[in-house]
This record gives structure tokens, C-alpha cells and sequence, in this order.
């Protein structure tokens, strides 16, 4: 036997060793690794608890400073913020009051060990990826967050933040973290700290809080401006409500609160806020609409609504706004000569309830140029320019045609939709095809006529048209193309039907600026800014474009629908602002029962969104009729003329003539116009038009009211007489259509007026 045959018969039944790579993952070797990992971790967890410190006092933003407000010529416009806290003791503040920030915030406060590693992990998770908001945080953090560190979402800040808890958990007991918690708080209104709380939303000392107005005020801190009760929309005021019963709950399976008393407990509004006296007239809608924006950009960059209301009302911000102080005086100067001057509360009870609102935006910039929020911001803290709780109406109607021009939709027996397409203009015709439901709006005065191109429709504001298009279109794609465009999809009673052609959604001046300014801007994406720079701490803030590079539709779409508007002024609804001058695309709208009305128009240089509001006290919705003494209001009245005086003087000598415009949209024939008020509603999907018509045609419904008998009914297309805007809004037919109560959240309208 050989050595080779010897050293074979030597090793038989041995194992081989692992060579190369493998022998350092045997399972013995993989579960040293996996015992030396976590001996790594708690070593390197243990050096940083040792190596980061609890600093010796609050950080500069714990303590309050002034945001700065200045105009486009650096003339200061207001200071705000100067210290709006007061630390009051636990003592002071009632024990159900802190019963119910803990049941709000962190059940287990009294337990827990001050930090939740779970919401810690995902919140670090979250801000590698970029995602930016998370939750979880208990109240040891959120105070650690609050008074030592500050609200930006990084990762060395969330680190510290745990660890700065579980120092703090040590040195400082439960009742004093609580107390801290309670004082460094933002709960909206500016108002740092419970006691500030109190004293700014129920005008009283926190140790007079009752349980419920404690619930509310602990509501408050998931969300301080949403669920402001004077300011939220409809929405945010059933949130807020959700929030507060929520809280109450927790209080009650936590067994602190009673729950036959719980059951007998109602909600307490709570009071307006008193704003400063700088914030006068239209300093107030200013500042607040500026505040806005930059609460907006800061959630953009990843952090969450409530931690950017904290940070921004901690102040230190200086910013200077893109008004111009030249418009600006003459949009206040429109409102009054316009409208204003013609009012007479004691004489009208619905003069008393108007309420303007307005915004003006350069095209080029993106900028808002002018803004109109109300008549004093003292006497009515609620902003008209952005308040999205009263319908656009047919000011909406345009948006249909965008998405069916962008999508070459057809009709139901596919036809391309063009301004030169064919509908059905029937009186309460229902409308045809997948999601329609057999919706059958009235047309304003009962127009009716069983042919009528999308121009024409559009010129009249036909409502059974329009209903029709968005359902031959899709309806979830005309939704998706007004929130691309700039309308809000939630928390506005935005519903994917038909009746969206009466624009029965919420929306506001500065919404429907931006919406228009897209459009005059050829398709380019246009979020209107009020902000012409930013600062804190000597540091520049980044401000985004106002024009967007890309474009939301296509510039075809956007200069095909440019055109058909401009139609609207020289033969329809509001040819009361046409001007020799320049040329001008616009649409009018008024919601059923005339509770708002608008005009939103722009030229090749400025776009300006006009609406009026019929609001109670309370804030309820009224009918505008009559106001002034000249019974109908719609939008080719007060909202016109506010519009047309402005422009006129807003832009001077110094208006660009013509829009560019580039469109391979065919015009719309000339038809003859009969309009039957006795015509009874057509199921038909189709007709046949005469030779004189295009070949195109299609069913529609639609939800908006033709003009007014006073109005032109016929006529070309396109032309641009040399009229002015008259000064003084023409007496109206009275006399309003009936039909549902339009609610922002969600009824489905029956007429609006074009």
C-alpha cells in the first residue's frame, strides 16, 4: 500500500475542511458575529447615552420671537409674535385638563419609560427614506423636541431626541416633564403654552377650563390651524370634532372621566381670536395668507403640519411680500367704487352679508400681485381670498374642457370633443353613459336647445353640456385634472359625479387664480406665491418656483381653451369686461340661490380670481340676492365689475395687446339659437345636425345657468368691440332658480348660474 492509499484509508469518515471564504461562516462562527453585533450595538447605544448631554437651558425657539412682515418695497407691514406665553405651575391646571392631553398624546405617560422605541425606529426609517412625518413620539419627546431641540426632521435630531428622553425620564420626574409638555406646546392662534391656549380660544385663566374645553384644547395639538374651530373648513370642523370625542373616550376607558357624565357632555365652541391691532384692514389676510405659504413649503420638505406651525410660529422668520402696493391699492379701490359704495346694511339686511374676496397674480412670476380678503381683518377674521368653503360654480366648467381636450376624449358616439363638438343643450336632460345615474341639472332660466357647440355652451354656461362632457370624459379624470391644475381633492366635498360641472366642490380666489394662471401660462403648472423672500437667523429660506418648467397639460390644450374663454367675454356672460386695449379670457359663476358669485379672467399679463360670499353671522351661508338693491346677483355683476375696474387700472399703459396663443382646436360653427324655456328633456344620445353645422356631435348634461335675459344670445365667435367696462353693475332680472342647497362637503347641486 502506498503513502497516497495509506493517508486515504487514514482520513476516511473525516469531514473536509472548508476552504476559501466558507470556513468563516460556520454556524458557530455566524452566531459569534450575531452575539458580537449586539454586544456592538449596546455599546455603541450606551456611548452615545453617555456622550450626549441634556442642555443646560431651552433652545432660542423655546422661547418666542417676531415673525417680520414687510411689503415688495421693504416697508415693514407687521410684527408678530412678540411673546405670546405664560408658564403656569401643574398646580394651576385642573386635573381633568391634564388627563385629557394624555389621553390626547400618550395614554401611558404615567408608565411608560419615556420613550417609544417602535415610533422612534419608524420615525428614523421614515426620514432616511425621505418620507419626512412620523408619529408615535411620546410626550417626553415631543417636550424634549419642543424645548431643547427644535422641529426639523433629521436624523442626528431624532437621535438626540431619544436620547436627551431617556436623561430626562431619569433626572426630572413625570409631573415635571408634564408640566414642561404644557407650557412649550403649540396649540395654533400663536399660542405657545396651555395658559396662552386658554386665553386665546375661550378668553379665560387655563384653572377655569371646563372638561370639555380642556378635551378641545387637546385636540388641538394633532393638528392647531386645521382644527381651529373659526378658521377650519367644514371638514376640519368634523376632524376636530372626531379629535375631541376621541379624546373624551380615552378619558373614559382610561377612567378618568365618568361615563354617565360623558354621555351628558356637549361641545363648547370656542370664541374668535382677537388679532393685533398692526393687523388691520388688509394687513391681517397679508400676513395670514403668507403664513400659509411658508406653514405649506415646510410641510413639503417633510415635516409634519403640526411640527411646521410650531416651527414658523416660533419665529425669528423675516419675509417680504410680492404685493405690489400700487395694485394692491387699486384692488381695494375696485372693491369699494365697485361694490362697497353701493351697499346699504340698513336699508338691505343682505348688505351686511356680503363678503369679497380676491387675488391677482403675474403671470411671468407666478407672484401675487394683490390680495382682498374682507373689509377689515379685526372685524372678520376669516380670509375671502382663501377660504375654500363657498362652490366656484361654473367657474369650474373650463376644467371640463381641459381634461377633454388633454385626454382627446369623445362623446358617447365618439366624436372628438372640440370647442366645435355638437351637444345636447336640453333642459334638465339626464345624462347618458357610465356614472351619469340619470342626473338631470337645470339649465339657468330653462334654457333649452338640442344643439349648441362646447363654444356656445360655454359662452352661455349650459349645465346639461357640461355634466354630460365630464362623464364623457371621466369623471375621476376630471378630478385628477383640477387637483393637477391646483383645486384641492380632499377635505372640499370634491366628489368624482356630474354635478362637479356646477363646480359643487370648495374653492377660493387664490385656488382658482392658480388654476387660470395655468392656463395663461400655456399649460406650465402656476402655484401662486405671496412671498417674495424668506429669512431666519440671517440664513436664506429657499423658496420654490411659482412656474413650474413642466407643463400639467399640454400647450394645445391650455391655448385651446385660452380661446374658447375669450369667447365667453366677447359673446357671452361677461362681456361686461371687455376692453379695447387688451384682450381678455375669463368665466363667470354663481352657485344656486346666489350664495357666491365670481369672475375669474386674465389677460396676457395677469390673472385675477373675484369672488362674493353671502355669509351670516355665525358663518352661515345666505343668498346674495338682491344685494344692492338689484335683485340677481351673478358673476357677470359685482364680481365683472370689481374685476374689470381693477385690471383696468392695475395694468395702465402697459398691457401686453394679445394672448399667444398656439392651438390646433377647430372654432365653433355659427348655429342658429333657439332657446325653448317649454322644451322637455331629450334621453337621446345623439342628433343629427343640419349641413350648416359641424359633423360633430354628442350628448351632455351640465350643471351652470346661462346668462341673464340682458345678456347677448347670438352672435360670431370671436370679436373685440371697443367697449369699457361701465362703472356702475347693471340692474339684473330677479328672480333665483330652484333647486338643492349647494354644500361645499358634497350635495349634489341642480343649478348654477354661468
Amino acid at each position: 500500500m502506498g503513502r497516497a492509499d495509506a493517508r486515504r484509508v487514514q482520513n476516511k469518515g473525516k469531514k473536509p475542511k472548508k476552504k476559501g471564504i466558507r470556513r468563516f461562516f460556520t454556524w458557530k462562527m455566524l452566531l459569534a458575529y450575531f452575539v458580537g453585533l449586539i454586544a456592538l450595538g449596546v455599546g455603541a447605544f450606551w456611548a452615545l447615552y453617555l456622550y450626549v448631554d441634556v442642555p443646560g437651558e431651552g433652545n432660542p425657539a423655546a422661547k418666542l420671537q417676531s415673525n417680520i412682515y414687510k411689503s415688495s418695497d421693504g416697508k415693514q407691514i407687521a410684527r408678530i409674535g412678540d411673546v405670546n406665553r405664560e408658564e403656569v405651575p401643574l398646580a394651576k391646571i385642573p386635573k381633568d385638563v391634564r388627563y385629557a392631553v394624555i389621553a390626547a398624546e400618550n395614554k401611558t405617560f404615567y408608565t411608560d419609560p419615556g420613550v417609544d422605541l417602535k415610533g422612534t425606529a419608524r420615525g428614523l426609517l421614515n426620514t432616511l427614506m425621505g418620507r419626512g412625518k412620523q408619529g408615535g413620539s411620546t410626550i417626553t419627546q415631543q417636550y424634549v423636541k419642543n424645548y431643547y431641540l427644535d422641529q426639523r426632521q433629521t436624523v442626528s435630531r431624532k437621535v438626540n431626541e431619544l436620547f436627551i428622553s431617556l436623561k430626562v425620564q431619569d433626572k426630572f420626574s413625570k409631573d415635571k416633564i408634564l408640566e414642561g409638555y404644557l407650557n412649550t406646546s403649540y396649540y395654533g392662534r400663536g399660542a405657545y403654552g396651555i395658559q396662552a391656549a386658554s386665553r386665546a380660544y375661550y378668553g379665560k385663566d387655563v384653572d377655569k377650563l371646563s372638561v370639555e374645553e380642556g378635551a378641545y384644547l387637546a385636540a388641538l395639538l394633532q393638528a392647531p390651524s386645521q382644527y381651529d374651530w373659526t378658521a377650519a373648513t367644514d371638514a376640519g370642523r368634523q376632524n376636530a370634532m372626531n379629535r375631541w370625542n376621541y379624546v373624551l373616550d380615552k378619558m373614559v376607558e382610561q377612567k378618568w372621566l365618568d361615563p354617565a357624565k360623558r354621555k351628558q357632555m356637549k361641545f363648547e365652541k370656542p370664541g374668535d381670536p382677537k388679532p393685533s391691532e398692526g393687523l388691520k384692514g388688509q394687513n391681517g389676510y397679508l400676513v395670514e395668507a403668507a403664513r400659509q405659504e411658508i406653514i405649506r413649503d415646510l410641510i413639503k420638505e417633510g415635516r409634519s403640519p403640526k411640527d411646521a406651525e410650531q416651527d414658523f410660529a416660533a419665529g425669528g422668520w423675516t419675509i417680504t411680500l410680492s404685493i405690489d402696493p400700487k395694485r394692491q391699492q387699486a384692488l381695494e379701490g375696485a372693491v369699494k367704487n365697485q361694490l362697497l359704495d353701493h351697499l346699504d346694511p340698513k336699508a338691505r339686511e343682505v348688505d351686511g352679508h356680503v363678503q369679497p374676496g380676491a387675488v391677482s397674480v403675474d403671470r411671468k412670476t407666478g407672484k401675487i400681485v394683490a390680495l382682498y380678503g374682507g373689509q377689515d381683518y379685526l372685524k372678520h377674521y376669516t380670509n375671502n381670498a382663501t377660504r375654500r368653503d363657498y362652490q366656484p360654480a361654473s367657474t369650474f366648467k373650463p376644467l371640463i374642457l381641459v381634461s377633454a381636450l388633454d385626454h382627446k376624449s369623445q362623446t358617447q358616439d365618439g366624436k372628438s370633443i372640440s370647442p366645435a363638438t355638437i351637444y345636447d343643450g336640453t333642459n334638465k336632460r339626464p345624462v347618458v353613459g357610465p356614472g351619469g345615474d340619470g342626473y338631470a341639472p337645470e339649465n339657468e332660466d330653462q334654457y333649452s336647445n338640442a344643439a349648441v357647440t362646447v363654444q356656445e355652451a360655454m359662452n352661455r354656461s349650459v349645465n346639461t353640456v357640461f355634466a354630460q362632457m365630464a362623464v364623457d370624459v371621466g369623471l375621476d379624470k376630471v378630478k385628477k385634472t383640477a387637483v393637477d391644475l391646483g383645486m384641492r381633492g380632499d377635505g372640499t366635498g370634491f366628489d368624482a359625479n356630474p354635478s362637479m360641472a356646477l363646480g359643487s366642490m370648495g374653492a377660493s380666489p387664490l385656488d382658482m387664480s392658480g388654476v387660470y394662471a395655468t392656463l395663461d401660462n400655456h399649460g406650465q403648472k402656476t402655484t401662486p406665491s405671496i412671498v417674495k423672500s424668506a429669512s431666519r437667523g440671517g440664513k436664506d429660506y429657499q423658496l420654490p418656483d411659482a412656474v413650474s418648467k413642466d407643463r400639467i397639460v399640454s400647450r394645445d390644450t391650455a391655448d385651446g381653451v385660452t380661446s374658447v374663454l375669450q369667447g365667453v367675454v366677447d359673446d357671452g356672460t361677461a362681456n361686461v369686461v371687455q376692453n379695447a386695449q387688451y384682450q381678455v379670457a375669463g368665466k363667470t359663476g354663481t352657485s344656486d340661490d346666489d350664495k357666491s358669485a365670481w369672475f375669474t379672467g386674465y389677460t396676457p399679463d395677469l390673472i385675477t380670481s373675484v369672488g362674493l360670499f353671502g355669509e351670516a353671522p355665525g358663518g352661515k351661508q345666505v343668498t346674495l340676492m338682491d344685494t344692492g338693491g338689484n335683485g340677481r346677483v351673478n358673476g357677470g355683476t359685482y364680481p365683472a365689475k370689481i374685476w374689470a375696474a381693477y385690471t383696468s387700472n392695475a395694468l395702465d399703459d402697459d398691457a401686453t395687446a394679445k394672448f399667444d396663443l398656439e392651438t390646433s382646436e377647430p372654432a365653433a360653427p355659427v348655429l342658429p339659437s333657439k332657446p325653448s324655456a317649454a322644451a322637455t328633456p331629450s334621453a337621446s344620445a345623439s342628433h343629427s345636425p343640419s349641413p350648416s353645422r359641424s359633423p360633430q356631435s354628442t350628448p351632455s348634461g351640465s350643471a351652470s345657468h346661462t346668462p341673464p335675459s340682458h345678456e347677448p344670445t347670438a352672435g360670431p365667435t370671436r370679436h373685440t368691440p371697443p367697449v369699457t367696462p361701465p362703472v356702475t353693475p347693471p340692474v339684473t332680472p330677479p328672480g333665483p332658480t330652484d333647486g338643492t342647497d349647494p354644500r361645499p362637503n358634497g350635495g349634489r347641486a341642480t343649478a348654477t348660474t354661468g
